[in-house]
């Protein structure tokens, strides 16, 4: 790629703030357009995409391919009977879906899409605004998206939902800190937390040597920062409520969790909500691991990949990507269980990425070595801290004893229990059914023997 080019193209936090108001008013439609249809083509794409790994077509029937299923299921909720409980809290209930879904439509404004382009005459990035503290804002509007689901499951005035609610505020609360930390690693690296900042940095060349040939490799933070990037993608994950971590609604345990006493439009705002934070949480981790807007090997042999309007392609390649794997979590693994959901949070993930700053600051302190060795470094501790987790000795459990061993340890003078091999006998009227059916039963067979 052309360094002319990327000092000229690429934005700074100096080049927001100038454009005029309708430009700022057009990105914001955009940025929004993008999350509204981007849930819409989700929720089809993941139909489809989970109808092919089930065998079966999916939503085939309105619209070409189906496409427009979505609009039609969001036709059917709007025209539904729009239920509210007698012991709910009228207010907080009709606030709490716009609140999720306010929260994940905001965090796309820091979002960048592409370069600096000309748009009628106008030099601007392709990204609302961006602040010094860019990907603070994103964990900020993550972190208010758990108060619509809380304060919709509180204000129903029901046991289940209340339950979805508390299940969703620990486990945001548990897998916000994981995902915390794994950021740290990117704030280390890049020097910065404005997100056009660190696309930036990711689009900066390193050499490697390999057999004494010097390759050009990627400086995008999911190569050079692999255990954060799938720290970050799990905590990502257990942070969209998604399967295998979809615990909130659990139909299973907690009917559908928070969402369980919504109906029409209301319901709907959950599920959207839900798909427009799988969006945003792609997009953030196309941007902080995934060289954001940056094409890929071997396109980036084109010397114009990164030019013009060609940068939006890649991204929502990557996006669609991201989302391709958020489906593919759910048609392919069960749901845990909460303790061990929770166990794996804090138990888990967390030591492993404290371990894993304090050895990526170590390797930063190393002035004198070069960009392959600190490379190789990465690579061997990432390796060893992996193979640590895996090959762990874990504290064998002892067998558990048998009833009749259970039975035979009780102390003496217990509340007698029942013989282990109790059979309960049948009823007479089960024993006369039998006895009147099966004179018929040897009748009929001998017939068909004869015939």
């Amino acid at each position: 790629m052309n360094t002319v080019y990327l000092a000229a193209q690429d934005p700074t936090l100096a080049d927001f703030g100038k454009d005029p108001w309708w430009l700022v008013l057009g990105k914001i439609v955009f940025a929004f357009v993008f999350g509204l249809l981007a849930t819409l083509l989700g929720v089809w794409f993941e139909r489809r995409v989970v109808g092919r790994m089930a065998v079966r077509p999916g939503p085939n029937q309105v619209g070409p391919f189906g496409l427009l299923q979505t609009l039609a299921d969001g036709l059917k909720m709007a025209f539904k009977e729009d239920i509210l409980p007698r012991a709910a809290d009228k207010v907080v209930f009709f606030f709490a879906p716009t609140i999720s879904v306010i929260s994940a439509v905001t965090a796309l404004s820091v979002i960048p899409f592409g370069p600096k382009v000309s748009i009628f005459g106008h030099w601007t990035p392709l990204q609302v605004t961006d602040v010094p503290v860019a990907v603070l804002v994103i964990l900020a509007c993550s972190s208010m998206g758990v108060y619509g689901i809380v304060l919709g499951g509180w204000a129903s005035g029901s046991t289940y939902p209340l339950l979805g609610g508390l299940r969703s505020s620990a486990q945001m609360i548990s897998y916000e800190v994981a995902m915390g930390l794994s950021i740290v690693a990117v704030f280390m690296t890049a020097g910065t937390m404005s997100t056009s900042g660190i696309v930036a940095k990711q689009g900066d060349a390193t050499q490697l040597t390999i057999g004494g040939v010097d390759v050009p490799a990627p400086g995008w933070y999911a190569i050079l920062l692999l255990p954060s990037f799938i720290i970050f993608f799990i905590a990502m994950v257990g942070e969209t409520n998604r399967a295998p971590f979809d615990l909130p609604e659990a139909e299973s345990e907690l009917v559908a969790g928070f969402m369980t006493e919504y109906s029409s439009l209301k319901f709907a705002l959950f599920m959207l909500s839900e798909y427009v934070a799988m969006v945003t949480m792609s997009a953030v981790t196309t941007t902080l691991f995934l060289g954001g807007w940056r094409a890929p090997w071997p396109i980036t042999l084109w010397s114009g990949a990164n030019e013009g309007w060609w940068p939006m392609l890649w991204f929502f390649g990557k996006v669609i990507l991201l989302v391709f794997v958020f489906v593919w979590l759910r048609g392919t693994l069960p749901r845990l269980r909460y303790d061990q959901f929770m166990r794996f949070g804090w138990k888990v993930l967390l030591p492993i990425n404290l371990v894993w700053i304090l050895v990526l600051a170590g390797l930063r302190s190393i002035e004198d070595w070069q960009t392959k060795d600190r490379l190789l470094a990465t690579a061997i501790g990432a390796g060893v801290l992996l193979l640590a987790t895996l090959f762990w000795p874990t504290r064998k459990k002892e067998p558990k004893p048998s009833p009749q061993e259970q039975a035979d340890s009780r102390p003496y003078g217990s509340f007698p229990l029942p013989p282990m091999d109790l059979q309960v006998p049948p009823s007479p009227r089960t024993k006369r059914v039998v006895a009147e059916r099966e004179p018929a039963n040897v009748i009929a067979g001998s017939d068909s023997r004869e015939v």
